[in-house]
């Protein structure tokens, strides 16, 4: 009898975890993984600067601070993730992010940049669906509305194309399967590498002589794709096949039975068995559970700073994620949710484990990132830390709106660095171009952890740019604080402006005590003030 009230035990437990929103699953799930004591919530200052990065890529202004801690309201934390996610900042923030990820900083294939931005940022403002999304990439054609898409395959290269879609979208990292099977993942094979090198390499550019614009189009496959080991003296051979799919059969079709459609306007003929078609269909199958593993742990590290599975790209069984359940958990749920992106932030946002505090609880000394006791604190991405540079010093309106005079000379941005070009940037494209010079990782490395630099320090520090943000102008930062009078409005002004909290009494002292002693030169002595808190390592973070 007491077997069986037992098993109804579990059974009922199971049922109520069930019910339950993914929220509170997750929280469930790291909790039984902790090991330890867990930090308490995020104070209401800490959560709404790290709620506004990870949401809208900027930090919240000195008076959107205050009202936020001034609201009463229990709920305030979900309808500000709401708010959030229905906002234009959002959609241009995951815009960066999934640009950032998705095409590491290359500009290749023939689609502008501009037509990339516009057409994610179109799917973000919607009900962006991460299965639409890569469907869209992998198998864009040129054609229709998701034409930009386009941009992610590139330059059709074949073997580029292979790596980015097993990594991107499937977390393998199969470079050394192209020449052998994988030397330290048992299950990674060299047929996986072939297997989708198939779905592919008959994908080339093409431009269409009416309209003058470029395609991708799909060339006949008639044969399996050979590969040989170099461990090994015999050959084998694949047809397109997912790495743990079955393989795909190529048709035999008659001479002339070839195409659906015949050739046209300088465009080849549309073949009756175009093997990247399948691909976009089956790799973002619901059933394919290497496309949701490594979906959910992408948007997984987005908002907690690492993945479940970390690297990014080595997901595999001797990596395995640091909580296999809630994994399998989020997988299934994000599938049955339809791959709707939004939503898998928001779980993840109104989850206890994002909102907790960074801050290690009493007498704790340690505390392994993967464990999420304590929330992780994250570099910000280059764009983030331009936005919140200028937001805190209240330069934003003026430099978003420089543009350079139409006869100008090109800017010598390497002259800047190297002290021959002493002028300040034109126009804002300067300024951002000097900031990802400095920040941004070569173009075509994986930006994943943004580690602190001699050149990224130095740059916040000692940059003639900066330096003249820190100036009073109007209706800046250190111009605001010149019209205020006693140091304590000061420094909630300052800290509030830069750091989105209140500083604290020895913080306040500390501000009072440098303006006492820097009286005959003040507007320079605030700038010190801001300078400081700018180049702090709290600043620098997201936490």
């Amino acid at each position: 009898m007491c077997r069986i009230l037992l098993i109804c035990l579990w059974f009922t437990v199971d049922m109520a975890l069930s019910a339950d929103p993914l929220h509170r699953q997750i929280d469930l799930h790291i909790a039984a993984r902790a090991g330890g004591p867990v930090a308490g919530l995020s104070d209401d200052s800490e959560f709404y600067r790290r709620v506004r990065l990870d949401l809208a890529g900027e930090i919240p202004t000195a008076a959107e601070v205050r009202a936020f801690l001034k609201n009463p309201a229990k709920d305030k934390r979900t309808k500000l993730i709401e708010q959030l996610l229905a906002s234009d900042t959002f959609a241009a923030h995951w815009t960066d992010r999934l640009t950032v990820m998705l095409l590491e900083r290359q500009n290749l294939g023939k689609v502008t940049d501009e037509e990339w931005w516009a057409f994610l940022t179109k799917q973000l403002k919607g009900k962006p669906r991460w299965d639409v999304l890569a469907r869209e990439m992998v198998g864009a054609s040129g054609r229709g509305e998701a034409r930009p898409a386009m941009k992610f395959l590139g330059t059709a290269n074949h073997h580029a194309m292979t790596e980015n879609v097993a990594r991107l979208f499937l977390g393998m990292d199969l470079k050394c399967a192209k020449c052998h099977d994988h030397p330290s993942v048992d299950e990674w094979k060299q047929v996986h590498y072939w297997g989708l090198f198939a779905y592919l390499n008959q994908t080339k550019n093409a431009t269409n002589s009416k309209d003058k614009l470029p395609y991708l189009v799909e060339g006949v496959a008639t044969a399996k794709i050979e590969f040989q080991s170099v461990f090994k003296t015999e050959k084998e051979s694949t047809g397109p096949q997912l790495p743990g799919g079955k393989e795909v059969a190529i048709p035999k079709f008659e001479k002339g039975q070839e195409f659906e459609k015949p050739a046209a306007d300088g465009l080849p003929g549309v073949p009756k068995f175009r093997p990247r078609e399948l691909l976009a269909r089956d790799l973002t199958a619901k059933g394919n559970q290497f496309f949701s593993r490594n979906a959910v742990n992408r948007v997984w590290y987005l908002m907690m700073g690492r993945g479940l599975s970390h690297p990014l790209d080595e997901v595999h069984g001797q990596n395995p994620p640091s909580h296999p359940k809630l994994m399998e958990l989020m997988m299934r749920e994000f599938a049955a949710k339809g791959f709707d992106l939004k939503w898998l932030v928001r779980e993840i946002a109104l989850s206890a484990s994002y909102q907790r505090s960074s801050r290690r609880p009493e007498g704790v000394k340690e505390v392994a990132a993967e464990s999420y006791r304590t929330a992780h604190p994250k570099a910000m991405t280059p764009e983030q830390i331009l936005r919140a540079v200028l937001r805190a010093t209240g330069n934003t309106k003026w430099v978003t709106a420089l543009k350079a005079p139409a006869n100008a000379e090109k800017f010598n941005r390497r002259g800047y660095f190297t002290g021959t070009n002493l002028e300040l940037p034109h126009s804002y494209e300067e300024v951002k171009a000097l900031w990802l010079l400095t920040y941004a990782e070569p173009a075509g490395t994986a930006e994943v952890d943004f580690l602190p630099g001699l050149n990224k320090a130095l740059f916040l520090m000692n940059d003639r740019m900066i330096q003249d943000w820190l100036k009073p102008k109007q209706g800046n930062l250190v111009e605001r604080l010149t019209k205020l009078k006693t140091p304590e409005v000061i420094a909630e002004e300052l800290y509030l402006s830069m750091l989105a909290r209140l500083p604290a009494e020895d913080e306040v002292a500390t501000v009072a005590d440098y303006l006492k002693v820097n009286e005959k030169r003040r507007p320079a002595a605030l700038g010190d003030l801001a300078w400081g808190l700018l180049t702090s390592t709290e600043f620098r973070l997201n936490h």
